[in-house]
């Protein structure tokens, strides 16, 4: 073989290897903006019902003093 030929095969995989590093870099990237994308996702639901049952334990003790309060007149 020749230089020339060495030299560009071994030019050739250090583009593939650049190649390669840049694909993995960009996967964990996705990877990494995925699971935050779920951790966030995962958290506004909680605090959603966290709300939600809030909300209605708040409703339900009022509408009972309302019933008590009406209930004595």
């Amino acid at each position: 073989m020749e230089q020339s030929e060495l030299e560009s095969k071994v030019q050739k995989l250090e583009t593939a290897l650049a190649t390669q590093e840049a694909t993995l870099a960009g996967a964990q990237a996705t990877q990494a903006a995925a699971q935050a994308g779920m951790t966030s996702t995962f958290t506004a639901t909680q605090t959603g019902t966290w709300a939600v049952m809030a909300t209605g334990s708040v409703g339900l003790l009022v509408g009972i003093f309302l019933g008590m309060a009406i209930a004595k007149d």
